[in-house]
């Protein structure tokens, strides 16, 4: 599918997948979790992770987020400050995780960044590579200074990259993409991101282009750093690979097709008890655009907030109460638990 006809499908999309969002009974997460003798509470809060909007400069077909060009949800100041005075108030928080839509674009990123560098947290910005070319467009922004900051303030930059082959990359992103990431990631070498040595991580995501598991972690990590480094010169940490979430616009296209049946199939056969036990949400708070909290960005993108007898935004704060929540799991956890497992940071085993 084109990149235009995405976006023009976004909000329809968005409608539609809510509505074919019910569980069937053979893909009750919970009953699974239950026969595996776990018991999967949080351990920690050692992440905040902020989707801080929707708007992207591009719209991508697996994207659980729905995020695209014309999306206008976006955090506002009171927001980012309170998240900011969450983080100091928590010195067992380490790392501020921020998302989007494209983070960069939105208008306190910047803000929020140097203030959670100023409090000693690590911050990893989920960055959206094209946008360093693209800008913002909405405001014609543009974001070329953005390697030049993410190095100054010693950011953890995680990138998208489907494949390391044009074809498969444009196919899932859009066209000309792959191009711009391979020179967006030039840019990020040059100011010392990837290189031996230097202290600044990039690290690039897979997804499959399709409904399929990623193959090992460890084998695609190789291939992608043979080459990205042979054929165009580039280098980076680690390669984490993501299963799809049956959310969104991918599981909208999933039901368009009539393979979203097969895809959870695949995903309950697939499932892992070892990497059920690893899952980010055991470690994470996430914190949506308007402050909701969530046990994910899966779980927020589907408006599903912490259990109701925890508070409900980070406006109501309480690290205590959140430690000792019950995590809500529904049917699109088995994309965590699915193989070596898939989480913010990669096979959990």
């Amino acid at each position: 599918m084109e990149l235009t006809a995405i976006n023009k499908q976004s909000t329809e999309d968005s409608k539609h997948v809510n509505r074919t969002n019910e569980v069937l009974p053979r893909f009750n997460f919970n009953r699974h979790v239950k026969e595996a003798g776990l018991d999967l509470k949080p351990l920690s809060i050692e992440t905040l992770q902020i989707n801080v909007g929707k708007l992207c400069n591009q719209a991508c077909l697996h994207c659980h987020v729905d995020a695209g060009p014309k999306r206008t949800e976006a955090i506002d100041r009171a927001t980012a400050e309170k998240v900011v005075e969450v983080l100091g108030m928590h010195p067992e928080i380490k790392t501020l995780d921020i998302t989007g839509g494209a983070p960069e674009l939105s208008e306190h990123f910047d803000w929020i960044v140097i203030e959670a560098r100023k409090l000693g947290k690590h911050v990893m910005v989920r960055h959206n590579i094209t946008v360093q070319f693209d800008g913002n467009p909405v405001t014609g922004e543009s974001k070329a200074y953005l390697p030049k900051f993410f190095a100054e303030h010693q950011c953890e930059v995680i990138c998208s990259l489907p494949y390391y082959a044009e074809y498969f990359t444009d196919k899932q992103r859009g066209r000309g993409v792959f191009q711009k990431s391979m020179d967006g990631l030039k840019r990020l070498n040059d100011v010392g991101y990837g290189n031996e040595g230097a202290g600044l991580v990039l690290n690039l995501v897979y997804n499959p282009v399709g409904a399929f598991l990623p193959a090992s972690q460890e084998s695609l990590q190789a291939d992608y750093k043979r080459e990205l480094w042979e054929k165009f010169g580039i280098v980076f940490n680690n390669l984490y690979t993501i299963t799809n979430m049956p959310i969104h616009r991918f599981k909208h296209d999933l039901v368009r097709r009539g393979g979203y049946e097969e895809y959870m199939t695949k995903l309950v056969n697939a499932f892992n008890p070892i990497a059920a036990e690893g899952i980010m949400c055991r470690t994470m708070v996430s914190v949506n655009y308007d402050g909701t909290l969530s046990d994910c960005d899966f779980n927020q993108m589907l408006d599903m907030p912490l259990e109701k007898r925890v508070p409900q935004s980070i406006f109501d704060w309480n690290a205590e109460a959140v430690l000792n929540r019950k995590i809500v799991f529904v049917d699109h956890c088995f994309g965590c638990t699915a193989g070596a497992g898939s989480s913010c940071g990669g096979a959990t085993v």
